[in-house]
């Protein structure tokens, strides 16, 4: 495709993280930002060089580029990605996709009838250890796995930058995860089935801040995903994601600080699986940032094979399938 042209649309809080990620990469040129407050679409813009814009029709009219980035909360989704479709674009579009399943399989479905690639942010799955983790896998390190164990708890506070998430009546599933449940598919298979409880431990809280799903997949494999915004630790491992997979051959686990270590019958071996932060990254240890270069990078390598990125429209379906039954399971 020769260099590639892209416009985002949202410019707020986690967008920043896109922006700079575009920036980073070659062969990619932002050419316009779009967000209904012109202060951070002028911000944003500045980050790439390119255009601010107050209406996301406008942008794509007058720009035309190859695909759409939308990084706008998920009541936004579907209009902005029919626009986009409808601009001959393919899309990029934050998670989670949708609340509703009738929404999520129409913007599949539109892009499905368009011929354009559809993508979801799942960036979960390329941070740096969990991409370790996989290598681990792949190479027979422990064998088949049997067993994995996915964490996500700590109480830092996410709702200083994202406020809106207080409101939200459906919390902890839909905002990380949906990243557990694809990692869960990343490490371990297809889901055969699903047990789960929600509790809200913050009161004043809309939504759910405390979940364990257990997941059955092929052979009794079996994964638990622990899930919480509520539970003091120190250090506080935010954001980092521990994890344990057991196989028939041996372990992986990758615990706080970024240690890995893999334990077979021949004894253990330690691993520094730190990401490799990126320059524009002010604090933190670029964990998230990361994983937005890389799996930017990935959207870029498949427009230009012409093939479907793993974390695809189609592939999320299975994902949000999986969010909506541990719902129905914990309403249950």
């Amino acid at each position: 495709m020769g260099e590639i042209r892209g416009c985002v649309i949202g410019a707020g809080y986690f967008a920043r993280n896109h922006l700079h990620a575009w920036k980073d990469l070659e062969g990619v040129t932002i050419a316009g930002v779009c967000d209904l407050d012109s202060r951070r679409a002028e911000a944003g813009a500045d980050i790439v060089g390119g255009r601010a814009f107050g209406d996301a029709a406008a942008m794509l009219d007058a720009l035309k580029p190859d695909f759409v980035d939308i990084v706008t909360t998920h009541e936004t989704h579907r209009a902005l990605v029919e626009l986009a479709v409808d601009a001959g674009c393919h899309v990029i579009c934050q998670k989670p996709l949708a609340l509703d399943r009738d929404d999520a399989t129409a913007m599949v479905d539109v892009c499905g009838r368009a011929g354009v690639h559809f993508m979801v942010h799942e960036n979960f799955r390329y941070q740096a250890p969990m991409q370790a983790a996989r290598r681990m896998i792949d190479n027979g390190r422990i064998g088949r796995p049997n067993y994995a164990r996915i964490q996500h708890r700590h109480h830092h506070d996410i709702f200083s930058a994202q406020p809106y998430l207080r409101t939200e009546p459906q919390l902890a599933i839909m905002d990380v995860g949906v990243h557990m449940l694809d990692l869960a598919r990343f490490f371990m298979g297809e889901v055969h089935d699903l047990y789960a409880r929600t509790r809200r431990v913050q009161r004043e809280l809309a939504g759910e801040d405390s979940v364990v799903i257990s997941l059955g997949h092929d052979d009794e494999a079996a994964t638990l995903v622990d899930i919480s915004f509520a539970t003091w630790m120190q250090p506080d491992p935010f954001p980092q994601t521990l994890l344990r997979i057991a196989g028939d051959e041996g372990t992986i686990e990758i615990g706080e600080g970024f240690h890995m270590r893999v334990s077979n019958s021949r004894g253990g071996e330690n691993f520094d699986v730190s990401p490799k932060s990126p320059a524009w990254v002010r604090s933190g240890d670029g964990l998230i940032e990361q994983s937005v270069v890389v799996i930017q990078q990935h959207w870029l390598d498949c427009l230009r094979r012409d093939v479907d990125p793993a974390t695809s429209g189609a592939d999320n379906l299975k994902v949000l399938d999986l969010a909506w039954r541990a719902y129905e399971e914990a309403a249950a």
